[in-house]
């Protein structure tokens, strides 16, 4: 009798936690449901994909931005580098004026101090290295393929190093970068994209430089009912036939609805003079709100 009961009661615990298991598991899909369908949403039936943005080399705005949408970035970088620390920080904002559409304006800075005994006049100058604006247009968004197609442009005005003002023209040329974006969702929380593009500096009063190609790929995984993810983007530039590839490892994380950090890592696959660095990105958006906040799953 004693045997039958205890066994009665594994039983019931049993079936009891399966059921928890498979009841959490429904609340979790439901939770990613609502929490997509209220990214997506829209009044007046603009198609949204929900997809996971790298953080260094972000995009201009979401794909399949919508009027009014506008974010702030401040990113802090350090590159460790076999002569020199090499100090990044770049002010950013972004935003739609009308769907689809986003635009944004940049200023990125680069601080350089010497290591291990180097001369400072061995290393390079300090600099505010352009005045960055760009445009992007997604001109394909599926929600019922979970795809989005993007194409943009940033254009970058170059400038000479802060010791030089002054002594000459601050302008030291142009970069063009036109680019193209391709991002999938796969089920709930997978992402992929796809981002690549040629960079061809022209400098002030000379004929182009050989041209640079960037390809960029990422693949996430967004953390179920919530806007946080970790990830892996990879960082390729072909110059002058060589590959020179950089893993960066990453995660986001939500502080608020509105405000989010991103953290990143640098992992050079050829270390000629770069070695290890790390980034973190602040991003704000002013007047983000989502009412959805499955954000913690209990069994």
């Amino acid at each position: 009798m004693k045997k039958s009961t205890a066994f009665m009661g594994l039983l019931l615990f049993t079936v009891t936690g399966f059921a928890q298991v498979d009841s959490t598991q429904e609340y979790r899909k439901i939770a990613d449901s609502l929490y997509i369908e209220e990214v997506q949403s829209d009044k007046k039936g603009k198609d949204k994909v929900l997809h996971a943005e790298p953080l260094f080399i972000d995009l201009i705005r979401d794909l399949g931005a919508r009027k009014g949408e506008k974010e702030w970035n401040i990113g802090l970088g350090l590159n460790d580098n076999n002569k020199y620390d090499l100090y990044t920080a770049l002010i950013e904002y972004e935003f739609a004026p009308v769907n689809r559409l986003g635009l944004e304006v940049e200023l990125p800075f680069s601080f350089y101090y010497p290591v291990n005994g180097v001369q400072r006049d061995s290393v390079p100058s300090s600099k505010l290295n352009s005045f960055k604006m760009a445009m992007q247009y997604s001109f394909f968004v599926s929600e019922k393929l979970k795809t989005s197609l993007a194409a943009g442009y940033i254009h970058e005005l170059e400038l000479r190093e802060f010791n030089t003002y002054g002594k000459k023209n601050i302008f030291k040329g142009h970069l063009y970068n036109p680019f193209v974006v391709a991002a999938k969702r796969w089920g709930t929380n997978f992402h992929s994209m796809v981002y690549a593009g040629p960079r061809i500096f022209v400098p002030q009063g000379e004929k182009a430089a050989p041209t640079n190609w960037q390809v960029n790929t990422s693949m996430h995984y967004m953390i179920p009912g919530t806007r946080n993810f970790v990830g892996l983007e990879i960082n390729k530039e072909i110059e002058n036939r060589n590959l020179h590839t950089v893993m960066r490892p990453q995660m986001r994380v939500g502080l608020a609805e509105n405000l989010l950090v991103g953290i990143v890592s640098g992992i050079p696959l050829q270390r000629n003079n770069q070695r290890f660095s790390t980034f973190i990105r602040l991003i704000y958006e002013p007047g983000h709100r989502l009412h959805t906040k499955p954000k913690y799953y209990k069994v």
